[in-house]
């Protein structure tokens, strides 16, 4: 399910919380709706209100948090596979065809990132280990001449395998979501805070414009929430700059 589903659906529960609550005051006793009663549901609510807050708080910083470590991982492989090319151009011509193999990787890699997870353009390639074994593999086969060869040799094996290990994290992190169980507990408490609005809320347009408006902003939030754990897919995407421009680099 789209994160965007999701948060309609979110919105759905929490203003229609609101419309509930609207209904019951009609429905329910009148000693139900009483001043002391009142003001009992409002202490429950408050504490359920700051618990919702809190949370939701958590999710929005562990979501942003997970944005910006895809984004550092992605600038971070972006310069040591410049670093790479450098290496290996350093080595000498004979090394023209893992440059070639190494531009291969980073063409992979972009046309497989920004596609949604499980994709069949993913299951087709076998993730991100073919090109990757396959300069490594490359790399061993060199036969240095020097110590300078045989230096530039071990750094360049060193190198692709933390090009690997990147890799391999940012593939793996692209899975990562917000537990269900955990969404759903505060969609529903969400949900009864708004039925208590609209139980002792005046009927009249301002207010419901403002819960409209309120639920709009809650589900707004688990939405972008939602986003910023799908990084390479939907609205909030990291860009793919960094990886670019390193391809423009590469072969010089």
């Amino acid at each position: 399910m789209s994160s965007i589903t999701i948060s309609i659906l979110a919105f759905a529960f929490i203003f229609g919380g609101s419309l509930l609550g609207f209904l019951l005051h009609f429905v329910l006793p009148h000693h139900h709706l009483s001043d002391e009663t009142e003001d009992v549901v409002k202490l429950g609510m408050g504490l359920i209100g700051t618990v919702a807050a809190l949370v939701l708080g958590l999710l929005v910083a562990s979501a942003k948090s997970f944005n910006d470590a895809q984004s550092a991982e992605l600038t971070e492989m972006s310069s040591k596979i410049v670093v790479l090319d450098r290496l290996l151009a350093h080595y000498g011509p004979e090394t023209q065809e893992e440059r070639v193999l190494l531009k291969g990787f980073v063409i992979h890699t972009l046309d497989n990132m920004w596609t949604k997870p499980n994709s069949s353009s993913s299951q087709k390639n076998g993730g991100p280990t073919v090109s990757n074994e396959i300069i490594y593999d490359k790399i061993q086969e060199l036969s240095p001449k020097n110590d300078q060869q045989k230096a530039l040799q071990a750094e360049a094996t060193n190198m692709i395998v933390d090009l690997g290990k990147t890799r391999w994290l940012m593939f793996t992190q692209r899975s990562a979501s917000v537990s269900t169980p955990l969404l759903v507990v505060v969609i529903f408490w969400l949900t009864i805070i708004f039925i208590s609005f609209g139980l002792f809320a005046p009927r009249n347009v301002t207010v419901f414009a403002s819960m409209f408006f309120s639920a709009l902003a809650v589900s707004g939030a688990i939405l972008l929430i939602l986003e910023m754990f799908t990084p390479y897919t939907g609205l909030i995407q990291v860009s793919s700059a960094p990886l670019r421009a390193a391809l423009s680099s590469l072969g010089q």
